[in-house]
């Protein structure tokens, strides 16, 4: 499909009302995420945190007459259909044996490390920037949670659009196998994530495996309204992640990752807000909300709107395009509780300020005074069309085209 390049457009009061939260309170109140329940009064009971009723149901809307929808929406039931040929991933699937001994616990390889090429048997040694391929076999977990994540989330957006039954049916089997099914659940803890072999067994920078988990968060909201998912069982994926949140609040290496200054610091926060929000433990999230302008947007960001520790990376626009992704999923739980962390400056830095830093090289790669390995452009213009819901549609230029049809209303 051609990707549709959209510029710079006027703020019109109709769109200020479709997207700024204080124009549309004056003139059509959007729905509002609501702490723990979070879209769920104004989605018919679909309880969800990133996807909003307002932009999905324009999009079903207008799904029979738009072409780039229509063409997005072939591409989603046919990932559908595979997936539900599939058989759900399990953290029982992998062929190695936590040092545990419970297969249940989750074990992944961290992602730069790789075997000395002058000593074998020697502890791994770190190459930033190349990706063990190692990582994704089935040895591990890694690509199991990966897949098993996508797939809930695919299933969910394709009983959303299309209204058949088995796609719900499907998403639920995925979640209830990764999750509930004694036999086949992952214990809720990231003890052997992220381990380095002769260096250790588990870090703490795996927790960041656990962000893959917020999708499915949403993908269990959406099909709330098939049943697919019983109540009780939604009460006890609830409480996996109520447990989940404890660990990582309270495990060493859970909270060495709290402790974390780069895109580590921002993604355990985006996580912990956004489990104890979906555990029902509003008060965890708010705690993160509050103590985000000082602890993390004016200890990361500069006054130019640059990452420092993103800028050492041999990825340096990559991870700069990471962090912030991960900051604004702190600040779209920041606002169930509303606080609105999209307009908080602190020191004379804010994300609107880092946003606008890594949005002036949109089409000028070449002008990144950086290292970068492979210019991430997708992932700019993903980042750039969330920014429209702060910030206003025809914020920054940037090009729209697949997945992200149907997630987000594109004016």
């Amino acid at each position: 499909m051609k990707r549709a390049t959209l510029a710079r457009l006027p703020w019109a009061i109709l769109a200020a009302a479709a997207y700024f939260p204080s124009a549309a309170a004056a003139l059509s109140p959007a729905p509002a995420c609501q702490t723990s329940e979070g879209y769920s009064a104004s989605f018919d009971g679909r309880r969800t945190f990133t996807l909003r009723p307002g932009d999905l149901e324009a999009i079903k809307a207008a799904l029979p007459n738009d072409a780039g929808i229509a063409e997005a929406y072939r591409d989603l039931i046919a990932r559908a259909d595979k997936a539900l040929m599939s058989k759900p991933a399990s953290v029982m699937d992998k062929r190695s044996i936590p040092v545990s001994g419970d297969r249940h616990d989750y074990v992944s390889l961290a992602r730069y490390w790789w075997p000395n090429p002058a000593d074998p048997k020697a502890p791994y040694v770190r190459r930033d920037g190349d990706t063990n391929p190692d990582i994704e076999s089935n040895r591990f977990d890694r690509s199991a949670l990966s897949r098993m994540a996508r797939e809930a989330d695919t299933l969910a957006l394709a009983y959303y659009y299309s209204g058949e039954r088995k796609y719900a049916d499907g998403a639920a089997r995925v979640i209830r196998t990764w999750f509930l099914d004694p036999t086949t659940r992952m214990n809720p803890n990231m003890n052997f994530a992220q381990a380095v072999p002769g260096v250790s067994n588990g870090r703490p920078e795996g927790v960041l495996d656990g962000a893959s988990f917020i999708a499915v968060i949403d993908a269990a909201g959406l099909i709330a309204p098939s049943g697919a998912l019983t109540p009780s069982e939604t009460a006890a994926l609830e409480g996996w992640f109520g447990r989940y949140v404890d660990w990582m609040l309270k495990s060493p290496n859970g909270q060495a990752e709290g402790k974390a200054s780069n895109n580590h610091g921002l993604w355990y926060d985006a996580q912990v807000a956004r489990f104890a929000l979906f555990a029902r433990r509003p008060e965890i999230a708010r705690k993160i909300a509050l103590a985000f302008p000082k602890g993390r947007i004016a200890q990361q960001v500069d006054t130019s709107g640059a990452l420092p520790k993103e800028l050492m990376r041999t990825r340096s626009f990559h991870y700069s395009l990471y962090a912030l992704s991960a900051a604004y999923t702190v600040a779209d739980s920041a606002a169930c509780l509303g606080i609105d962390l999209y307009r908080a400056e602190e020191k004379g830095r804010s994300l609107r300020k880092a946003t606008d830093y890594v949005a002036a090289y949109s089409g000028r790669a070449a002008d990144w005074p950086y290292r970068e390995q492979g210019w991430p452009a997708d992932n700019l213009d993903e980042l750039l069309v969330r920014a429209e819901s702060a910030w206003g549609p025809g914020t920054y230029p940037r090009a729209v085209s697949g997945d992200l049809l149907l997630r987000y209303r594109i004016p």
